[in-house]
Parts: C-alpha cells; structure tokens; sequence
C-alpha cells in the first residue's frame, strides 16, 4: 500500500468521523427551537373532548397562520393535551381529505391511538407523547421539528431522544410526509372509507377506526425510557 493511498484513507476516515460526529449534534445536540405552543394547550385536558364533534371550517375564527407552532415539549408531553388549533377555522385546502378526530388501530401497530388536526393548509398529530405540526405557523417553519423513537441515552438527569423533521404535503388526498422537507416520502396517512390508514417507510400498514373519546390508558403516555446508555 503506497504512502499515497494510506493518506487518502486517512482523509476519508476524517471526513466520515466529520461527518459523523456533525450528524450526532444535530439529532441529539443543537438547541431545538423555541416552543411556542400556547401552555394552556399542554396544560389543558385533551380527554374531556368528544372528538366525533369536529369544529366547523367556516372562516369565522382564526387562520392556520395566526396560531404559533406546536412542538413536542422536551422528549414527551406528560399527559394528552388539548387541541392545537382549536380556534382555527380555516377551510381546507384544495387537494386534502377531512382525516380530523380521534383515531385507533384496529391492525398493524395495534395499541396506537392519535388525534390528528386539521385547518387550511396546516395539519397536528398528537401521539404516545409527540407533537408533529406542519404547515403554516405564526412562529416557525412549515416543517414538523419535533423528536421520534425512544430516549436513546441519558447524562444525568437529562434524556436525549433523537430530533426528526418532515413536511407533510398533499397529493390528491394522500397526506405524504417528506424527510425533512425535501428528503423521500417516509410516511402516508389516507382514508379507505371509514377507515385512517398510516403506512410508514419500513413498510408496516396501519388501520384505524374513529373514536370519539380519549381511552383512560392513552391519557398519560408510555414512558420514552431512560436510553441505553448513562453518563
């Protein structure tokens, strides 16, 4: 092996570590964006509502645009909070299917129960602890900057869950969410009749059926646990 090669390697071995190290602080490291979401939503309780009542998209409230953004507050929300746009009733935008209201699995990822929002161009999921909001926000970006997956490890008392980013944009009904704003299509919500359907990109597909409560179970979510690693 020529001392020619050995140092062409050794910069690829750089750059990769460069890389590497620069993507790990972006997932678990940089400052997440200020969390605007309005805290009489997370501290209100989203179980007292009956979600097979729908607002009315009748322009006579607010618009998308005039509520900030929602985020997932630190890894988790400690309980089910209220609606994010609760006051927004904008019309939805050509090319989007009605999937508001309470929904859960009935194959698939059984277990799963989520509340999804809608209002103009703008959409909030609330699941197992997460806030995903994309579209058009008085506060920030268009994209969801949010956090996924479980707490992976922890230095103190402090976990760190990985940060995730994905638009979520319509095409003839179909809710696609693009890796973060530009990246490929990760997830697809769609209705079949009566029935959500959530696929993701490891190929798992989800049925769910409308509820109109919160079950008792779901209100406080499953604990994100404490990673993997202590520090």
């Amino acid at each position: 092996m020529t001392k020619t090669l050995v140092r062409w390697l050794g910069r690829v071995a750089l750059l990769c570590l460069g890389l590497l190290s620069a993507a790990l602080w972006l997932v678990f490291f940089s400052e997440r964006p200020a969390n605007t979401i309005d805290p009489k939503t997370l501290a209100g309780d989203g179980s007292t509502i009956n979600y097979c009542k729908l607002p009315v998209l009748n322009n006579q409230g607010k618009r998308a645009i005039d509520i900030p953004k929602g985020n997932t507050p630190g890894c988790s929300y400690s309980h089910f909070p209220l609606p994010v746009l609760a006051e927004c009733t904008e019309p939805l935008i050509d090319g989007a299917a009605d999937i508001r209201g309470l929904w859960r699995s009935i194959s698939g990822n059984l277990g799963h129960v989520e509340r999804i929002e809608q209002c103009g161009a703008r959409t909030v999921i609330t699941s197992s602890g997460l806030i995903h909001d994309g579209g058009p926000n008085a506060s920030g970006g268009l994209t969801s900057n949010d956090t996924e997956g479980r707490v992976i490890f922890s230095i103190g008392d402090k976990g760190y869950c990985p940060r995730t980013s994905a638009s979520m944009e319509w095409d003839n009904g179909v809710l696609n969410f693009h890796l973060l704003g530009w990246g490929p299509v990760v997830v697809r919500r769609y209705m079949d009749g009566e029935h959500l359907i959530w696929e993701y990109a490891d190929g798992s597909v989800t049925r769910m059926e409308r509820l109109c409560t919160l079950p008792p179970e779901h209100r406080v979510p499953a604990a994100r646990g404490k990673g993997w690693l202590q520090f």
